[in-house]
């Protein structure tokens, strides 16, 4: 589990204290999935516990308690209390389609971990629990003009410049998720390529073009000559403060980056910058999508299958290409 174990021993019940010492060491789930599953589970027992009327009407939503949840608590609850509690994240704190299918995952894996696993309930609830169905996107992400302009773009007077520009250039040329580049390490990078860290722990090896290495070659110059503490030295990208750069810290600069080069009609993340990766390395290098799963490191090809939208362009040219088209 993360550095937050303690806080998860003050405040849970025993049985999600299990379930997430088992997704973490068995399932191999990464601290942020165990974080978001500890998250998930304590805004549903909150709201049982406050919709079966078992806590003062006036006490605050967060304060409600739920460490002394035991099993007869959990045999009680029913599919119709889970449809309440999605329905309370819809109707009250706005939860999108994504964030209520989440919550709708995770406790449907909890569930079955209590049946399965532990064997302390005899009927699953969310056997019949349906998730909430996801509207098709098309992924936001920058032309190749686009990509051009934000990489040319960029102040090289400013500090941070050979940092940023090696960030950006990885994001748009491998594709990397926020949480791989943050924890990228400067032993995992050998020659033309980098191993990440992927979704559920999983190794993957990335390789780097011409450009990736000429950046991270720059970059090199200035990162080398930095000390740091012993247990930072082997962090690819740095703080100003000499620590492992953060997740919000890249949001920030990417955003900055952006909107410097005129770019403002999107809202332009860390992730659109992974679909211009994968939208350019489809449409443009004729990447199949069975190697761009692999690239991205996404677990199922449905997944990867979103960029095939990229192929309207040539579906219309075809269209017109018909010799018929002029009658």
């Amino acid at each position: 589990m993360s550095e937050n174990n303690t806080v998860y021993y003050e405040v849970y019940p025993a049985r999600v204290l299990d379930f997430l010492n088992y997704s973490s060491t068995i399932r191999g789930k990464s601290d942020s999935t165990i974080e978001a599953y500890g998250y998930d589970l304590g805004l549903f027992f909150r709201f049982i516990k406050m919709h079966r009327r078992l806590v003062p009407s006036d006490i605050p939503f967060d304060d409600i308690l739920i460490h002394d949840i035991d099993d007869e608590f959990l045999r009680k609850i029913t599919l119709s209390e889970i449809y309440a509690f999605l329905s309370y994240t819809d109707k009250k704190r706005k939860n999108s389609t994504y964030a209520r299918a989440r919550k709708t995952a995770c406790i449907k894996t909890f569930f079955k971990y209590l049946s399965v696993k532990a064997r302390i309930i005899d009927k699953d609830p969310t056997v019949e629990l349906e998730r909430p169905k996801i509207k098709k996107r098309n992924p936001v992400y920058l032309t190749l003009d686009e990509s051009l302009s934000l990489l040319r773009s960029m102040d090289k007077e400013n500090i941070n410049y050979k940092r940023d520009y090696c960030i950006l250039t990885l994001f748009l040329n491998c594709g990397l998720r926020l949480s791989e580049l943050v924890s990228i390490r400067i032993s995992k990078i050998k020659e033309d390529t980098l191993t990440v860290i992927g979704k559920g722990n999983k190794e993957r090896v990335v390789y780097l073009n011409h450009a990736c290495i000429s950046s991270l070659n720059e970059y090199m110059t200035i990162r080398s000559k930095v000390e740091t503490d012993d247990q930072y030295k082997d962090y690819l990208f740095l703080s100003t403060h000499r620590r492992p750069i953060n997740k919000r810290t890249v949001e920030i600069l990417v955003k900055k980056h952006v909107q410097h080069a005129g770019l403002t009609d999107e809202k332009y993340s860390p992730h659109k910058l992974r679909h211009t990766a994968a939208t350019l390395m489809y449409k443009h290098g004729k990447v199949d999508i069975r190697s761009l799963q692999m690239i991205l490191g996404h677990e199922n090809v449905s997944t990867t299958q979103i960029y095939t939208h990229v192929d309207n362009e040539s579906l219309r040219e075809a269209v017109n290409a018909n010799p018929l088209a002029e009658e």
